[in-house]
């Protein structure tokens, strides 16, 4: 389950220093029409941030700046000069097009909101940019500038590559993998026959939507061999979904595996590139596993495979001969509840590899052998490693993003993994930094961000310091925000305590103007679920303004489950989702209550997905501070959702019955206030099926409780909302709170 909050809030403001921390200066009220118009708000960022193998330029995506769906693709030189337009996406938008219901499916569980050039990917040897543009495939020469056209074919080419040596493109097609010359020629199909239920090359939809493994081929390092998943849907359970356009409506029959039902099967051959021949990789006897990940080796000669049982309790790392297929098994992770699935596998050079585990009790790095022996831990403490970023092995250096100080910051870290020693930091303190490290760690780019700076990105060396701006975007007069930054107010963070006694991070944001004499209405923002950080010293969406400036406060709490804690903290919830992080974040309600400048009698709540889950649990709580909550595309009933979110949370319903039972929102609803929720959900939602609104619909109505909803034709969980659609979501939610927590007409 994917992370898409109707507002994401930073905060503002302890009870004894909300007045002082307050812009004294009045700035231009922000209208509706204005926060979802062109140019965003936000300011020219940098997407998709990406060096060039050979360290001479960075690559990204920005939007245009007349029309927030369209991305283009920009270079800059690091020696200097203005960033350029490499791709323009618009013009190459085929007219007319629609995407096939493959890519539609994958751009879904990407989260791409926009078109043009979407995704690219470099060639290992710096020549060529490879970018899709709907369907077609274009690819930029260094050499001499040029942007050819690859292909040109009624179906779409997805998940498209440049083999390492930059010698061919590849990509899937009609549920089949090709490649072709990269210097022009005619393509050559790898695989043949495959199709919507057998395909090749491809990742079935739980490794997409829950393993965050979008790819299902990887080539060798010398460009010989191409590992690649058949995968096999034919066992899934077909679900009948209606998917309700503006028009007129289909009854989609989509491959959905239900937790407890059976998954894809999922299998991994070898391909010899210039024979065509497979070799079937040995998974082990039971097919019922998770392909996870799949690596070479620097040399090629080995294959590493991670597998992942249908429990997700056990994770193992399989060494693999990928000229027999044969495999052993030289590395485990076991967890009572469950073992992560991460990409901070790196195989080095000498053979030796570097690992994450949880097994400390928080996730740190490891330097293993060939052999899968342990050689050192390679950080420890009470903090937990986000993500390896990259590695300078000529140094013996890693590089990681981690928040070792505190939870809500994240810094870019350096450490020697040869030898013992503390990490350094790389990036300055007091915000949210994320990056792209160079292949040989010589240099990186760093995005930077907090409550008081929108995202800042730049190329820095590998000491961390500045060699140039990519993108400065500084908040400063002709920055579109600019004429409202005067009222931008500072955020405060704060904890409370859990009923286990562990900390719970918190975030507060005041209106302008704000008053602490005064009692306020508060809107608290939640996601709730594992895998999501919600409180942390960022930049927040200009459409928090809106709720800002009707006069609400704005707050967020990190529940039990949240992500970047230790593992007791993240596994709280093991077996019963909708049970401790519903009861922390009451209690942040009840802190709420304490202050004087919260009117107690008027909090509402409001989440997409699982903070949609969230926002009817916490409704129906015992005894709900709550009066009010708006429910976006809410799960509802676990035993609808997909096995691996699911299953590796609660188990299967038939394992756990109880947990299920106390997990469905119907179990709750006759202690919902009548009018006191709003339901939204967009009604071709192939993620969290339209279903788990309707049974709610459908209870409420015959318990003759009032409600409110509000659908939206055509629109799936996360792709296809357009500004205007989200302007909508935004009105209608705004005059719902003004209603039930203001009492306006």
């Amino acid at each position: 389950m994917r992370l898409l909050l109707l507002a994401a809030a930073a905060a503002s403001v302890l009870a004894g220093a909300a007045g002082a921390q307050q812009a004294t200066q009045p700035g231009q009220r922000l209208s509706v029409d204005r926060v979802f118009e062109s140019p965003d708000l936000t300011g020219p960022r940098a997407r998709g941030v990406k060096l060039s193998p050979d360290g001479s330029a960075v690559t990204y995506m920005k939007v245009k700046p007349d029309n927030l769906r369209i991305t283009d693709l920009w270079i800059a030189d690091v020696s200097g000069g203005a960033p350029r337009l490499l791709i323009d996406g618009a013009s190459l938008i085929p007219q007319g097009r629609t995407l096939s219901e493959a890519e539609k499916s994958r751009r879904e569980r990407l989260g791409v909101q926009t078109s043009g050039v979407v995704e690219y990917a470099w060639d290992e040897q710096g020549r060529y940019i490879l970018a899709p543009v709907e369907g077609d495939l274009f690819l930029y020469q260094r050499a001499d500038g040029q942007i050819r056209q690859l292909t040109n074919t009624p179906g779409d080419e997805i998940d498209a590559k440049v083999s390492p040596r930059g010698t061919y493109v590849s990509w899937v097609r009609d549920d089949n993998l090709f490649i072709a010359p990269s210097s022009g020629g005619a393509e050559r199909a790898i695989t043949q026959g495959g199709d919507e239920l057998k395909s090749w090359g491809t990742a079935e939809f739980i490794a997409q939507e829950e393993l965050d493994r979008s790819t299902g081929y990887w080539w060798s390092p010398d460009e010989s061999r191409i590992a690649l998943t058949f995968v096999d849907q034919s066992g899934v359970d077909i679900i009948d979904r209606p998917e309700v356009g503006a028009t007129g409506a289909t009854v989609v029959r989509q491959r959905y595996p239900r937790t407890g039902r059976p998954n894809a099967r999922v299998e991994l051959y070898v391909a010899d590139v210039a024979s065509g021949q497979r070799t079937k990789v040995d998974l082990g006897a039971n097919a019922d596993i998770y392909l996870s990940r799949v690596n070479w080796s620097k040399d090629g000669k080995t294959l590493y495979v991670q597998r992942l049982s249908r429990d997700q309790r056990r994770l193992d790392l399989l060494s693999v001969n990928p000229a027999t297929g044969a495999s052993k098994v030289i590395l485990s992770e076991t967890s009572p509840h469950w073992v992560e699935a991460t990409d901070d596998f790196t195989a080095l050079k000498d053979g030796s590899f570097l690992w994450s585990s949880d097994r400390s009790g928080s996730r740190h790095l490891y330097l293993y052998g060939r052999d899968g022996k342990l050689i050192r831990q390679v950080t420890r403490g009470a903090w937990t490693l986000d993500a390896l970023e990259g590695v300078d092995e000529a140094r013996g250096v890693a590089f990681f993003g981690a928040s070792i100080d505190t939870p809500i910051e994240r810094r870019l870290y350096t450490v020697s993994y040869l030898k013992p020693g503390q990490p350094a930091p790389l990036t300055k303190a007091g915000g949210w930094w994320t990056e792209s490290v160079a292949h040989n760690g010589a240099a990186f780019v760093g995005t930077y961000q907090d409550p008081r700076t929108p995202p800042q990105t730049a190329l820095y060396k590998a000491d961390g310091s500045l060699v140039r701006w990519i993108e400065e975007n500084r908040l400063a007069e002709g920055h579109p925000y600019w004429p409202y930054a005067s009222t931008l107010s500072t955020p405060t963070f704060g904890t409370i305590k859990a009923a286990d006694g562990q900390d719970l991070h918190w975030s507060m944001r005041t209106p302008p103007g704000f008053d602490p004499s005064r009692k306020y209405p508060v809107i608290v923002q939640v996601y709730g679920g594992p895998h999501a950080q919600q409180v942390k010293k960022d930049w927040a969406s200009p459409e928090d303004r809106l709720f800002l400036e009707a006069g609400y406060i704005l707050f967020r709490l990190d529940n039990r489950g949240s992500a970047n804690r230790p593992v007791r903290f993240q596994t709280a919830l093991d077996r019963r989702l909708g049970s401790v992080e519903v009861q922390d974040q009451v209690a942040g309600a009840r802190y709420l209550q304490t202050l004087p400048y919260v009117d107690a009698g008027k909090i509402g709540v409001t989440g997409w997905s699982y903070g949609g889950y969230m926002t009817l649990m916490m409704l129906t709580a015992e005894n709900s501070p709550f009066a009010a909550g708006v429910s976006g595309a809410p799960v509802t009933d676990w035993s609808l959702y997909d096995t691996a979110y699911t299953e590796r949370y609660m188990g299967t319903p038939q394992q756990n019955p109880e947990g299920y039972k106390a997990g469905d929102v119907l179990t709750h609803l006759d202690r919902l206030k009548p009018g006191s929720v709003m339901i939204l959900h967009g009604m071709a939602d192939d993620n969290v099926t339209f279903d788990n609104a309707t049974r709610v619909f459908a209870s409420l109505q015959a318990k003759a409780i009032p409600f409110e909803t509000m659908v939206y034709p055509g629109l799936r969980h996360r792709a296809g909302w357009t500004p205007a659609n989200r302007k909508h979501r935004a009105l209608v939610t705004l005059d719902f709170f003004n209603r039930k927590l203001k009492g306006a007409d």
